[in-house]
């Protein structure tokens, strides 16, 4: 019986060893008939092109190496905005799907229709060269907030200037770590006593209080840098000081954002709607609230349904940010799969390395996901 089991999957993975063997000869053969060489040996070498924009030093004097970084840290960059703008604007979208008020609930419906079945690309598109394009120029560009400028080469906000930042960082750290063991302690306490602590309040007093305190005790200061104008000619201006957050960048986060959230929104509704009449019923009945039903009722039950399919739309948004090439957006497959390769040549390796990076990341957001379902699941006895 075991080998009956085990034979099929013998045979499975020796097909797949002798298909990935084959063609890792073939292409070995190929690439020394043409004089090329396997390696990642190039990663070392100096890159001698420019990047529009980074999170990190770069220049052209560094190497591929710190290239593929910058691509890799603007790719995180989008996917992360992107995930918790969709997430919040979702489920706001998801519970107002399902509101008695009758404006609401169709406005909610149209957003959904609408931009769900229109192209993500159109969408980049239509952001990109149709919305921020019809921008004012930096001379012309009114101020907002009365600090910053919204123009069409991006927008000009106050920057922070952090001394002493790593203290301030650490303590958020340590506040987290704090605010973790108390909730599983206020959790404990409400399981074994009956009592509710005020999680969310002190929670809240502790991620906020000792952060601030390294401003008093701990040398930690913050002043803003804001853009000011700057004309460098008869016909061109600049920003000095300030944040400078380009338009492509803006166009790939509202476009991911809107489209992602369409498919967030649905499976918050049905996730709500998939919890029983009669346990909202049953709460409304002891006089909860219809925000406390929502609250400590519905959604903890209907987590467990929103979870897994709103995984796959971070996966898909994460993805879908190498859409960002149509716009040049410096992100990793314009800028390692599309100049680097251009210049090196080195196309296995690099789009090897490419593919790679997105399955570690669609792989690490996957565990997360995946331990955070189990961890709110509800434990049967």
């Amino acid at each position: 019986m075991k080998l009956k089991k085990i034979l099929p999957q013998l045979l499975t993975l020796l097909f797949i060893v002798i298909v990935f063997g084959f063609f890792t000869m073939n292409a070995q053969e190929n690439m020394g008939a043409r004089g090329l060489e396997f390696g990642f040996g190039f990663l070392k070498t100096q890159a001698s092109f420019d990047i529009q924009f980074s999170l990190i030093d770069y220049d052209g004097s560094h190497t591929y190496a710190r290239a593929y970084l910058v691509g890799l840290l603007n790719t995180l960059l989008v996917a992360f905005i992107g995930i918790i703008l969709a997430t919040l604007l979702g489920a706001i979208v998801g519970v107002a799907r399902l509101s008695p008020n009758y404006l609401i609930r169709k406005t909610a419906s149209f957003y959904i229709e609408f931009f769900r079945n229109i192209p993500l690309l159109l969408q980049i598109f239509f952001w990109y060269f149709a919305a921020l394009r019809a921008l004012p120029m930096l001379e012309d560009a009114p101020m907002l907030l009365n600090s910053s400028f919204m123009t069409i080469k991006g927008l000009y906000t106050p920057a922070p200037i952090w001394t002493n930042f790593d203290v301030f960082f650490t303590t958020i750290i340590i506040a987290m770590i704090i605010i973790f063991f108390f909730a599983r302690y206020a959790k404990k306490k409400q399981e074994q006593e009956g009592k509710r602590l005020p999680v969310l309040i002190i929670s809240l007093a502790i991620f906020i209080g000792l952060p601030l305190l390294t401003f008093l005790i701990g040398g930690v200061d913050l002043s803003w840098s804001f853009p000011v104008i700057r004309q460098m000619s008869q016909s061109s201006y600049t920003f000095d000081g300030g944040l400078k957050i380009p338009p492509e960048l803006i166009a790939l986060t509202l476009a991911l954002t809107l489209y992602t959230a369409t498919f967030i929104a649905e499976n918050v509704r049905a996730g709500i709607q998939g919890i029983g009449k009669g346990q909202k019923e049953a709460a409304a009945s002891i006089g909860l609230t219809p925000g406390q039903v929502l609250k400590l009722v519905v959604m903890p039950q209907a987590l467990r349904i929103i979870i897994p399919p709103t995984t796959n739309q971070y996966l898909n948004l994460t993805k879908n940010s190498s859409l960002a090439a149509a716009i040049a957006y410096p992100d990793l497959v314009l800028v390692f799969a599309g100049t680097a390769m251009m210049q090196t040549g080195r196309a296995i390796e690099i789009v090897g390395i490419t593919m790679a990076t997105y399955l570690t990341i669609s792989l690490s957001i996957s565990l997360l996901m995946n331990w955070y379902n189990k961890r709110i699941a509800i434990q049967e006895k």
